[in-house]
């Protein structure tokens, strides 16, 4: 484990007898291990297994309270006890308890420790307002309690001269206080400690041995005091109940080796994970995007827009050659300066809860039914309509199909639910619903263009890659809106997160702020300090059992121009003038111009990667096209139409479907609209195009 924090053991994580060093001595003796994917979502859980050059899913209800529960249930299903018994299986999961734990308040008891002077860092913070013109905003709660902010010596410049020792009589008074306060986590967080981090080792090692403990110095050694308190402190008020989750998962799948992605897009061993509880905030949004970059990869593909649409929310990003990661992201109220994913999340996905406001007009979410009592149609006690309820009475989703190949669906409950609104907006039940379906996707589209349009990119040069149980009812309005030319419907892509789980690297992020002005400092000198970042991830991935040689470094680092707050990551060149370049260039793509003013360096970062074990996904088996399975009813251009129905676990590769259709699967449906025409590739991947349109020139045919 790495010395960033106490060390804390986790039943069945930690030890001599990890499940990674029992793993790394049994694969020689196991020809045949299987790799099961799981994303737990706020609605679902998903799972994808790979075993014996097979692809299987499996989707069940979550579990919210106790996580694992699903997990077990799905686990059961498949049939693995017998593989997790002979240590045949391998597990790479997607967690929300960080996530969840964190949007709603339910952190631990946990002490902040900073310099004199400073204990209100946090309720400070940067005085922004959410709302500029709210002459009277609601205030806001306090991170941590103004009883449990404490302050003490060891205070460093910002030239690493000593301006206030850490003294004996310090360390005392400290322990005496984290006695009386009883707190569950320590979280650390002195001035400048990313300089000289010595007062926080010496502070964490006098802390009692019950209580978790996080320093800033390991969680974010980058400077902005308040951005790595808060990081600091969200891994400490959270890092108790991952590690206490994460324990009991192990402890239910034994020695089965058991990683965590994280929210940069590359997995870790369970054991790091517990203690990295703020590096899994998007989790498993960042699943489907790892599996995303493959798809881009594998077809290939430069340029896609992402969207995952699942029961609670849509997730939407832009690939344009790597994933792109941010340290500016945010989850609920508080930033998150580690390295995550760049997406943008709205509460809009099939469970989102359509009502009338006081004034007459339809809504569609934030709030969701969630995985209990869900849709109305779930007929698990749900009495609000929501987008499926809708998606359903529109015959988008057939009123014989089973939720997760097992899971009936009540289409009499969905037109009862949707047929409340209907009245209130004196509508017809299928105008209603329509209503909701476009109210649905004007969310989904205006968040495609945050991330696109926003950013100085035209969405008509991209291709929109749709995933996600729901995301296929609503892909085609979604690019037509957009001008997109050419839709993917991944393969398994109802739980494209968890196959991202098991397609997803092994990954440290690292970093350092230098803060200096570009032209001070040599080549030498930063290729020093990246080297020096490389070392360290290079031996706590060979810690969890990863082969050097399959270590990749991928260097970078943040630019601004001299006075700005905000910087660009920017990939490192062959030479400081190169990287300048690249920089002026990066800077008139984003905000649509260049200035004349210094170049300042102010982080370096190395990612570490080890590209995952699994063989390659197999391609389809050669089999004749099919036929439609049915008939059904679906409505669109204000009536009802007969719709073809396919079965897309049987479309053979190369085969056409012409839309209106539906193409249905075990954990989603895809209704491709009229003037859309699908390919199924070798893959299996859907590639959708418009009759009327031609494909973006930049994109390569499949």
């Amino acid at each position: 484990m790495s010395e960033c924090f106490k060390q804390h053991d986790i039943p069945g994580i930690t030890g001599d007898n990890t499940p990674n060093s029992l793993w790394r001595a049994r694969m020689s003796l196991a020809p045949h291990i299987a790799y099961l994917g799981v994303d737990t979502g706020g609605t679902f859980t998903d799972f994808v297994l790979f075993y014996e050059q097979q692809v299987r899913s499996y989707k069940c209800l979550s579990s919210p309270d106790h996580p694992e529960q699903a997990i077990l249930t799905g686990i059961r299903a498949l049939g693995l006890t017998e593989l997790i018994a002979a240590g045949h299986l391998v597990v790479v999961h997607g967690s929300t308890v960080a996530t969840n734990a964190a949007l709603e308040g339910k952190g631990v008891r946990t002490a902040f420790i900073t310099n004199r002077g400073f204990g209100d860092m946090l309720t400070i913070g940067r005085q922004t307002r959410s709302a500029l013109y709210d002459l009277r905003p609601a205030p806001k709660l306090e991170p941590v309690p103004a009883n449990l902010c404490l302050e003490t010596g060891g205070r460093i410049g910002a030239d690493g001269r000593l301006i206030d020792d850490l003294t004996a009589n310090d360390i005392a008074a400290l322990q005496e206080q984290i006695r009386t306060l009883k707190p569950d986590a320590v979280a650390i967080n002195l001035l400048f400690s990313f300089i000289d981090d010595r007062f926080e080792k010496v502070i964490a090692e006098a802390m009692p041995e019950a209580v978790f403990v996080s320093r800033s110095s390991q969680v974010l050694p980058e400077y902005k005091e308040y951005e790595r308190g808060m990081a600091t402190w969200l891994n400490a008020w959270l890092g108790p109940k991952v590690a206490s989750y994460l324990g009991r998962l192990q402890a239910e799948l034994k020695t089965t080796p058991l990683s965590i992605m994280q929210s940069s897009g590359g997995t870790t061993d369970a054991a790091n994970a517990g203690q990295r509880a703020v590096n899994l905030l998007l989790s498993g949004p960042a699943g489907g995007l790892a599996a995303v970059k493959h798809l881009a990869d594998s077809l290939p593909r430069p340029r896609l827009m992402s969207f995952d649409m699942g029961g609670t929310s849509s997730d939407v990003a832009l690939i344009h050659g790597e994933i792109k990661l941010t340290s500016e992201g945010k989850i609920g109220p508080y930033p998150v300066a580690v390295p995550m994913v760049d997406m943008h999340t709205i509460g809009a996905g099939g469970g989102s809860i359509a009502y009338v406001d006081e004034g007459g007009m339809l809504r569609v979410g934030p709030e969701s039914a969630g995985a209990d009592p869900g849709p109305a149609c779930y007929n698990k006690g749900g009495r609000k309509a929501t987008v499926t309820d809708a998606n359903m009475v529109l015959g988008r989703l057939p009123a014989s199909a089973k939720l997760g190949g097992a899971m009936p669906l009540d289409i009499n409950a969905a037109r009862s639910a949707v047929d409340v609104l209907a009245q209130q907006l004196h509508l017809s039940i299928e105008e209603a619903a329509a209503g909701i379906i476009a109210i649905a996707n004007e969310h989904m589209i205006r968040a495609l263009r945050v991330i696109s349009v926003q950013r100085g990119y035209d969405p008509a040069e991209f291709s929109l890659c749709c995933f996600g149980g729901a995301g296929g009812l609503h892909v085609c309005a979604l690019a037509e809106a957009l001008g997109c030319t050419e839709i993917i419907v991944p393969n398994y892509g109802g739980v494209f997160s968890a196959l991202g789980m098991l397609l997803a690297p092994k990954e440290r992020q690292l970093s350092r702020t230098l803060n200096a002005k570009l032209v001070s400092v040599s080549s030498e000198a930063v290729l020093g300090h990246l080297h020096n970042l490389a070392l360290t991830g290079r031996a706590q991935l060979q810690n969890e059992g990863v082969d050097d040689a399959e270590i990749t470094e991928h260097p970078s680092v943040d630019l601004c121009y001299s006075g700005q707050s905000y910087t660009l990551n920017i990939p490192w060149q062959t030479s400081l003038a190169d990287l300048e370049k690249a920089f002026h260039q990066a800077h008139e793509q984003r905000y649509g111009h260049r200035l004349t003013l210094p170049v300042q360096l102010v982080n370096v970062r190395q990612a570490l990667r080890a590209a995952t074990s699994i063989p390659p996904l197999p391609n389809l088996a050669p089999r004749p096209p099919c036929q439609p399975l049915d008939q059904g009813s679906v409505f669109f251009a204000k009536a009802y139409h007969a719709t073809p129905r396919y079965v897309r676990d049987e479309l053979a590769s190369g085969q056409r479907v012409l839309g209106p259709a539906l193409i249905s699967e075990t954990v989603a449906t895809t209704w491709l609209a009229e003037g859309w025409q699908a390919t199924v590739n070798a893959q299996g991947h859907l590639l959708i195009r418009q009759l009327d349109r031609q494909s973006p020139a930049s994109q390569p045919k499949a």
